[in-house]
């Protein structure tokens, strides 16, 4: 029998992480409706209307909603977790039984033949 050995493949090394100086010439050189830019652009522009305090809100906001949406994600995972676990401990009832069934036919069936020999 011949060995099949796999050959590995040799990944090229990772380029070094980019300079402070080389990321402020890509955002500098970035046009002004870069996704980057716009997806957290405020919807209104900025007056003398809005508040400080008005925006430091919105922002306690979408930290107390992130926050919520990452407890819900994991009691999700966890959930997730024993739903997995309790239906492997029914697929192991469920073999357990048929063997128990299956027993109990065999046990009848030589009780049968037992009591028409006899």
């Amino acid at each position: 029998m011949g060995s099949k050995a796999k050959k590995r493949v040799v990944l090229p090394t990772r380029p070094a992480p980019p300079t402070v100086e080389q990321i402020l010439e890509d955002v500098r050189g970035a046009p002004a409706g870069d996704p980057v830019f716009t997806a957290l652009a405020r919807e209104e522009p900025p007056g003398p209307s809005r508040r400080v305090e008005d925006t430091k809100v919105q922002w306690e906001q979408l930290y107390q909603q992130s926050r919520a949406y990452v407890a819900t994600n994991q009691r999700l995972q966890q959930a997730g977790n024993g739903l997995r676990q309790k239906c492997e401990c029914l697929r192991q009832a469920s073999k357990d039984l048929a063997w128990e069934v299956d027993q109990v036919k065999q046990a009848a069936l030589l009780e049968a033949a037992a009591a028409s020999l006899g």
